[in-house]
């Protein structure tokens, strides 16, 4: 094949622009679709440019390597992709010498359906799309709802791309922890903080446990979500968030009758999720659900719609997700932030699949958020959401966020 360079590469000035001008590679990927480039091969450290490609185009991209993967694994998979999409590979360079031989397939298409074995004895339902049981530990006043997450049983999820990894949602980390508020009798995230993300597998899944502690007395219980590979039995478990509960329903929210409010301007968002992804955060259709904003001072208004179903979350992660796209809007800041610890979280109604959210900055890198839904009712509040700068190293280190 001919690789086609038109831009000198090898020069110096090239380089330099490189450093100091914007890298207009949306702009590199459209050329490439007007000449009928259907397929991209990503050849660097990891995947940050293919989940780029993925938003600009519909066709078969693939990387060779990923951070914290095996590189062969990697190579293999990227290499696979390829050639399931109609890429000749010529496997005897590939394989030649290491005893590999072709096998027959079935020649019908594997049938994907999964038989679960239903929950034990000793568990209760937990009536939750992301978790499957909830039982009370014997001799101790604690909680632990378990569940499992995977891009194949719960596909949106793999709409959440950071830095070229798939990451479960900080949204969705909230709402394991409202739903184990509900268990123990808890109306109210005081504080939920994130401290790892979890980063999600392109095959099998996380198995995730909510721990619930013990009431101290004064209505408060600790709350730990945590998670490991499904199949990875004696490997430690990873926390990746933690908090605290508490009895009541927080403040009263007020319902909303004028929308947009008065004095609100209209704010142009068509094109802030092709500059999401440009900057690493990219966002499928699934969480693509900010539909239009206003701004009035310190305030910015939006209108965010869930591409789905409801079904049975609390708050969906990827609708309370979008309303956090707004954030941006309350400056002039370049920077990416994304959401890092939450305060003061009380869901008043579930089900909701539209939301009206107000966005108020309260400080460096702080927002508060009230949301109604379509009829003007109120659906969740926030009193303090800190926020955290996606740096540079970032992109090629998820484990930094």
């Amino acid at each position: 094949p001919e690789i086609r360079f038109p831009k000198d590469v090898a020069s110096a000035d090239y380089w330099v622009r490189h450093v100091r001008d914007a890298v207009r590679f949306a702009d590199d990927v459209r050329r490439l679709q007007d000449e009928g480039v259907t397929r991209f091969l990503e050849i660097g450290p990891d995947g940050v440019l293919t989940a780029m490609v993925r938003e600009l185009d519909d066709g078969t991209v693939a990387a060779t390597l990923r951070r914290q993967r095996a590189e062969v694994e990697s190579l293999f998979t990227g290499i696979g992709r390829l050639f399931a999409s109609g890429v000749r590979v010529d496997w005897e360079a590939v394989l030649g010498g290491r005893g590999a031989r072709r096998v027959d397939l079935p020649t019908y298409p594997f049938e994907r359906q999964s038989f679960w074995l239903e929950s034990g004895r000793g568990l209760e339902t937990a009536d939750h799309p992301l978790l499957d049981a909830a039982v009370a530990v014997a001799g101790a006043d604690q909680v632990v709802l378990t569940g499992r997450l995977s891009v194949g049983s719960q596909p949106w999820l793999a709409d959440h791309v950071i830095a070229g990894a798939v990451l479960f949602p900080g949204t969705g980390f909230v709402e394991l922890a409202v739903r184990a508020g509900d268990e123990v009798g808890c109306g109210r995230v005081d504080e939920l903080t994130i401290e790892a993300p979890l980063v999600l597998p392109e095959r099998g899944a996380m198995a995730v446990q909510v721990v619930v502690g013990s009431d101290d007395g004064s209505g408060r219980r600790p709350v730990e979500v945590y998670s490991r590979g499904e199949d990875d039995h004696h490997q430690p478990w990873a926390r990746h968030a933690a908090g605290t509960l508490a009895a009541g329903a927080g403040g009263t929210a007020e319902s909303v009758t004028q929308w947009p409010p008065s004095g609100a301007e209209p704010v142009e968002v068509s094109g802030l999720y092709g500059e999401l992804a440009e900057a690493g955060v990219s966002y499928g259709p699934a969480f693509q659900g900010l539909a239009s904003a206003w701004r009035r001072g310190d305030e910015v208004f939006a209108e965010v719609v869930l591409a789905g179903e409801a079904g049975r979350f609390g708050l969906h992660p990827a609708l309370l997700d979008a309303a956090l796209h707004a954030i941006p809007l309350l400056s002039d800041d370049e920077r990416v932030i994304l959401p890092f610890s939450w305060a003061g979280v009380t869901l008043h109604a579930s089900g909701a699949n539209v939301l009206r959210v107000r966005l108020v900055s309260t400080g460096q890198d702080q927002v508060s958020l009230d949301a109604v839904d379509g009829a003007g009712a109120p659906v969740v509040s926030v009193e303090s959401l800190s926020l955290r700068e996606l740096s540079a190293p970032s992109l090629a280190r998820v484990d930094s966020l």
